[in-house]
């Protein structure tokens, strides 16, 4: 941190420290967790998302893309034309949803 402002933060965790206000905390102890993923993202995007995890809310793309997955695995494992093509047309469905999903969740954040 740098000037005053780092110097005013590390006073009230120094502050917090003394009056035994960290101690007890979730987590405490653990190693912390590995969030390698997020290097090359936005920190306040990947801050939000953690959040929304932690609270067991995500964007509905999130849920799309692993339906998605899905459906693209079980294709992969179908044999039966008229299956197959029911399979893509399903994956064809759910690409459509994410990317209207994520579009609008693109320009919300702008």
């Amino acid at each position: 941190m740098f000037g005053a402002l780092g110097k005013l933060v590390e006073r009230q965790i120094k502050k917090a420290q003394a009056e035994g206000q960290l101690q007890g905390l979730e987590g405490e102890g653990q190693p912390l967790p590995d969030r390698s993923s997020e290097a090359l993202s936005d920190p306040a995007t990947a801050a939000g998302h953690r959040i929304m995890a932690q609270a067991g809310v995500m964007p509905e793309e999130f849920d799309i893309k692993k339906q998605l997955d899905t459906a693209r695995q079980d294709y992969a494992t179908l044999t039966d034309p008229a299956e197959r093509k029911a399979a893509m047309t399903r994956i064809a469905d759910l690409e459509m949803r994410y990317n209207m999903a994520r579009d609008a969740r693109r320009a919300f954040m702008r």
